[in-house]
């Protein structure tokens, strides 16, 4: 049983992810760590991340790399998005996201293209959003708890810049796929968008039989 969840930053999905996969007993992937982990790679090496030279070099980072606590940054998250327009470091980072989707039992995989492009053959598709103004104050409190101080201004800006970047990228734009249910969890806390979730993955499942 493969689980597709897809969204912009800070939408939520990650933590839907996590708990669906707990919920149903799956491994599970975020795939935007991935992409992370090269936008870190690039700044590492002292690269380019809109070189896609740069970014396709930086593909081959250690997996020990994954569990760099800097990849949460925000300005990893920038370097991420900057790097993932790259079609040549999407290529690269498919094999092994779709090796993930397809190991036996399944899996749940979070990002914004599993179910157009990673895994559209998904049992089950969520498509989770929320406004800017409520995925940036979520991203605020998150760095205010780290102790980083940020205007929320400049986080607001930030996740527009990210969002058309992601919808406006010529190769696996973010987009609601054909079938995915979209879940909108701008005045949702996370114990009802999470149930919200199961629920919505519950009816796709009974749904396919």
């Amino acid at each position: 049983m493969i689980i597709a969840v897809d969204g912009p930053t800070a939408s939520g999905k990650g933590t839907i992810a996590r708990a669906l996969a707990a919920h149903f007993g799956l491994p599970h992937l975020d795939t935007g760590l991935l992409y992370r982990a090269v936008g870190r790679q690039v700044f590492l090496d002292g690269g380019d991340p809109d070189d896609s030279g740069d970014a396709l070099a930086a593909t081959s980072f250690p997996e020990a790399l994954l569990d760099d606590p800097e990849l949460r940054s925000e300005v990893t998250g920038g370097l991420a998005s900057r790097v993932s327009v790259h079609p040549s470091v999407r290529a690269a980072l498919l094999e092994r996201q779709q090796a993930f989707a397809g190991q036996p039992g399944g899996a749940v995989l979070d990002g914004r293209d599993i179910a157009t492009v990673i895994a559209p053959h998904a049992d089950a598709k969520l498509f989770v959003t929320a406004s800017v103004a409520a995925r940036a104050l979520r991203r605020w409190l998150e760095m205010k708890g780290r102790g980083e101080d940020v205007a929320r201004e400049a986080i607001e800006a930030d996740l527009a810049a990210r969002d058309e970047r992601d919808r406006t990228r010529a190769q696996a734009p973010l987009r609601q796929a054909e079938g995915a249910a979209l879940l909108d969890t701008s005045a949702l806390p996370p114990e009802a968008a999470i149930a919200a979730a199961i629920a919505l993955v519950e009816k796709q499942l009974a749904a396919h039989g």
